[in-house]
Formats: structure tokens, C-alpha cells, sequence
């Protein structure tokens, strides 16, 4: 498996969102569903090619992007594309939520090459994670219930990354504290026996 660099990640993860804002400007919001369903598939394509392997979360987002997209080109109904962010941040949430309820987490499996937590600080992570996705799920449907579409994809695109990237920021202190490093230097042997 190839390494990504990760300027090249992002773009891949943003460019198709990018596109469905510039094409939705443009052309109106069914046809930048159609650019955006087409230009999430060349972007899961571009990073299979390099990387050989597709990370879950953008796997399980481009299967509801194309769903959900279909869904509003065929019948011609916005609401199903609005629709879309709520659904997949509720099933993250609820995939994490079962996860930790039997003894599973998952946010341990995806993110354990990047960091070495105490089990304490993945279930923190967790939950964190499990409260965000809520939270994203909601303010999804006040945006694009109470304003235009324009705003709703300008929100998507220029709204959620900033959320998350501040979100993501606010938990370093927890993984700071709860890293196996930190940890080792505080005493020795405790990290000993954990995973």
C-alpha cells in the first residue's frame, strides 16, 4: 500500500465538493449533483490508484452520494441530496455508538497508525467523535431547512471543513494526555499490557 501524500488527501476529499459548489453556481443544483456524483467516483479512483486501498469513511460517504444523488436527479427532488449529510453523520455515529457498546472501537482501528492512545483515551475519542457527527447530522438540517440552497452548499463546502478542522484541534489536549508516550513518561511500565 502506498503512502498519500496528504495535501493530495484533501484535495481528493475536497475537490469533489468543490466542484458540486462551482457547478451548482453555475448550473443549478441538479446538474452540480450529477458533477458531484461523477466527480467522487474519479476521486475514489485517483486514490485507489495511488494508495491501492480506499479508507472506509470516503467509501461509505461516495455510496450515499451516489444513492441520495440518483435519488434526487431521478425523481428531480432536491431533498433527498439534503438529506444525504444528515444520514451518514447519524450512521457514523451510530456505527461508533454500537461499537463502543459492544466492546469495539472503531475509532482505535481507523486511527491507531497515527496515534497510541490508553484504552480510556480511545473511548474519549469516541465519544467526542459520537457527539460531533450528532451535531454535524443536526446543524445539517437547520441549514438546509430554514435557508437556500445556495447557502446550504456554500455551507457544506466552506462551513464543515472549518467546524472539523476546530473540532479535531480541541481534541489534541485529550490525545496529548492520554498518548502511551506520555504515559511511559510519566511511569514506566503502564503501558505495558495495552493495546
Amino acid at each position: 500500500m502506498n503512502q498519500m501524500n496528504p495535501l493530495l488527501k484533501l484535495g481528493l476529499e475536497m475537490g469533489p465538493l468543490l466542484i458540486f459548489f462551482l457547478v451548482n453556481s453555475s448550473q443549478g443544483l441538479f446538474v452540480g449533483t450529477a458533477a458531484f456524483m461523477t466527480a467522487t467516483v474519479v476521486a475514489l479512483a485517483v486514490s485507489y490508484g495511488i494508495a491501492r486501498t480506499v479508507p472506509v469513511m470516503p467509501l461509505v460517504t461516495a455510496v450515499f452520494v451516489l444513492i441520495f444523488g440518483g435519488l434526487t436527479l431521478f425523481l428531480a427532488d432536491e431533498t433527498f441530496i439534503k438529506l444525504k449529510p444528515t444520514i451518514v453523520n447519524l450512521l457514523f455515529a451510530t456505527i461508533l455508538l454500537v461499537g463502543l457498546m459492544t466492546g469495539r472501537v472503531f475509532m482505535k482501528i481507523l486511527l491507531e497508525s497515527a496515534f497510541q492512545l490508553t484504552d480510556r483515551g480511545w473511548q474519549l475519542i469516541t465519544r467526542a467523535w459520537i457527539g460531533f457527527f450528532i451535531f454535524l447530522a443536526a446543524l445539517n438540517e437547520v441549514v438546509w431547512r430554514n435557508f437556500s440552497t445556495d447557502t446550504w452548499v456554500s455551507f457544506k463546502v466552506f462551513g464543515v471543513l472549518p467546524i472539523t478542522l476546530v473540532f479535531t484541534f480541541a481534541l489534541l489536549p485529550v490525545i496529548m494526555r492520554h498518548s502511551l508516550e506520555t504515559d511511559a513518561s510519566k511511569e514506566p511500565n503502564s503501558s505495558e499490557g495495552q493495546d
